[in-house]
């Protein structure tokens, strides 16, 4: 198994191409990763506040219009 230092080296000597690639791989996956933590967030009620916050707001006429 690779470790991090490995990594950065391995990335570091990729051609541009290969490395732009890469980039797009990577943050595929990364988008990916972060909307499954945002969607087990909302599931359990961990986002929960946020609307609260927002009714909260809203009755008190303190929403912006976008």
């Amino acid at each position: 198994m690779l470790n991090v230092e490995d990594l950065e080296t391995a990335v570091d000597s990729l051609p541009e191409r290969e490395f732009r690639r890469f980039r797009r791989w990577f943050l595929k996956k990364d988008w990916r990763k972060w909307d499954e933590e945002i969607e087990e967030d909302s599931r359990t009620g961990r986002l929960d506040f946020l609307v609260r916050e927002t009714l909260d707001a809203k009755e008190k006429n303190q929403l912006k219009e976008l």
